[in-house]
């Protein structure tokens, strides 16, 4: 039989990895959840694409499968802070800026980040400005000053 009539998915090249950041893949315990979740919803669609044959998906949902499970296997759970003497991964943070704006954040996993929805990566400029600083403290962040007006 021909080739062109059998349908091999072993065959599909691969996409190139998703990149994985260098710093630590320090985690809240919701966002280990997330990425498990991830990475299952990347290996049913694995799963789905190699049984209806769609090298295309295949490809993608590989690539995922892959990205997740290094995420799934770095990943650190930093327990949930019970001192809100200064910031740290997990801590809710208020700030006001020389501006008189306010913003209230979470600080996140990278994995878990989404600004629109009140979450800030570990790795963020702003968040790593904040580690170690208290209530009262004045950052300075994107060339401006902010003040620490509530930790929680």
């Amino acid at each position: 039989m021909s080739r062109a009539f059998v349908k091999d998915t072993e065959d599909v090249e691969d996409l190139p990895d998703r990149p994985i950041s260098d710093l630590p893949n320090d985690v809240t315990a919701e966002g280990l959840r997330r990425i498990e979740e991830a990475l299952a919803a990347a290996q049913a669609a694995q799963a789905a694409a190699q049984s209806a044959g769609d090298r295309t998906a295949l490809a993608s949902a590989r690539r995922d499968v892959r990205y997740w499970s290094a995420r799934r296997a770095t990943a650190t759970v930093i327990p949930e802070p019970t001192d809100n003497s200064v910031v740290r991964l997990g801590h809710t943070v208020t700030i006001v800026r020389e501006d008189d704006r306010r913003q209230t954040f979470r600080i996140v996993g990278e994995d878990e980040a989404d600004p629109a929805r009140g979450t800030i990566s570990h790795a963020s400029p702003l968040a790593r400005a904040l580690f170690g600083k208290g209530v009262g403290d004045v950052v300075v962040i994107a060339g401006g000053e902010a003040e620490i007006l509530e930790i929680r």
